[in-house]
């Protein structure tokens, strides 16, 4: 029992604790001896000496269709107007309205205080599909938020993969119970912005291989374990299958359908369905990375295409405008874990800029006030 006595668990303590220190020393030594540096902290600057064009404001307003304001029921709408109006954004979408209580307060506040600059997307909770009133419900949901204002719904990625229903089963994306509140959609003249599966490297294994490494460390709870999860294909198609039995609701296929490493692969994809569109928040680092092929994409599908941002961070759009204006070359994008890589340029022309920015939204969303926008 001596062993166990005060004094020594402290000498036990501070042996272990000078030890850890002796060890961190070494370590840190070694490291400086051998140049030995992490992936993460690895920052180097440039030494290259090319046109740089830092834009700061966008060439044309525009219309950011994949924003989330959580905090929009309580939120002082007029700072984020004013960092809008420095933008030249002349509209977002709040794409997490979701419903009820909630969805009231985020209309309300957008009517008192910014009526033409800001609307909603309402959402709706899959996981109660079992209920005998599931349809009933949440078609009321859906006309009574067109009724009250808001502009179309936003489907999260739980569906398909983390949705389940009272038996524990999971939820497919093309669950056939689910077919009557696409079609609803399609009548209310709702566009359907889904967000279906995760980066395809998210299901690989988390090895040097993998470009998604860092994001993968960084956070964990983004891996996708096969034995876990339905793998990425299953998912994408269950969605697919969806745009093909729905032919008259329009569908904005969200991050590039994940898709925007493969753009042979996204062409088709839309060319396949009318009725689909995409938009191109967080995924600027795809399409960043292979200038001549992302150009020539956003010609051949300048009318399907929409700008969208995801998260809010007001400087970030800088690097969207510079990608999508310039054709600057070689220049960092603002997130390392999504982009280890360098951007360059599209220098889209005017004609095309004009359409990601405002043009085709507008078309699909006509409730927004078109003298926001001078062609």
């Amino acid at each position: 029992m001596r062993f166990f006595s005060i004094k020594n668990f402290f000498k036990i303590f501070l042996f272990v604790s000078i030890l850890g220190s002796l060890c961190y020393f070494v370590i840190v030594r070694l490291h400086y001896a051998y140049d030995i540096i992490s992936f993460e902290d690895y920052n180097p600057k440039s030494t290259l000496v090319v046109s740089s064009n830092e834009i700061k404001r966008a060439k044309y307003p525009f219309i950011d269709i994949h924003n989330h304001q959580f905090d929009m029921p309580v939120k002082d709408l007029s700072d984020l107007v004013s960092e809008m109006d420095s933008l030249n954004m002349a509209f977002m979408v709040n794409l997490s309205g979701f419903r009820g209580q909630y969805l009231k307060m985020c209309l309300d506040n957008i009517k008192k205080n910014a009526p033409e600059r800001l609307g909603v997307f309402v959402n709706l909770n899959w996981e109660n599909i079992d209920s005998d009133t599931f349809l009933e419900n949440n078609i009321k949901i859906l006309r009574d938020a067109k009724k009250d204002g808001a502009i179309g719904l936003k489907v999260y990625k739980s569906l398909g993969l983390t949705d389940k229903d009272s038996n524990g089963n999971r939820i497919a994306v093309n669950d056939p119970r689910i077919d009557p509140i696409w079609e609803e959609c399609g009548k209310l003249g709702f566009p359907v912005l889904i967000h279906s599966a995760d980066p395809a490297s998210f299901w690989k294994p988390k090895d040097k291989n993998n470009e998604r490494w860092l994001e993968l460390k960084q956070k964990p709870n983004r891996y996708r374990n096969p034995e876990l999860f339905p793998s990425f294909e299953s998912i994408i198609a269950e969605q697919h299958n969806v745009f093909e039995k729905h032919p008259k609701t329009i569908f904005i296929n969200a991050h590039l359908g994940w898709m925007g490493n493969d753009l042979d692969r996204l062409s088709s994809h839309l060319d396949k369905y009318p009725n689909v569109v995409t938009e191109i928040g967080a995924v600027l680092a795809e399409l960043g990375r292979q200038p001549k092929r992302a150009r020539k994409f956003f010609i051949d599908h300048q009318d399907k295409i929409l700008f969208g941002k995801d998260a809010y961070n007001q400087q970030e759009y800088y690097t969207y405008f510079r990608v999508l204006e310039t054709e600057d070359e070689y220049f960092d994008y603002y997130r390392k874990r999504h982009a280890f890589w360098k951007m360059y340029g599209l220098g889209l022309p005017d004609s095309i800029l004009k359409k990601v920015y405002y043009k085709n939204a507008l078309r699909i969303l006509p409730s927004i006030n078109k003298s926001l926008f001078k062609s």
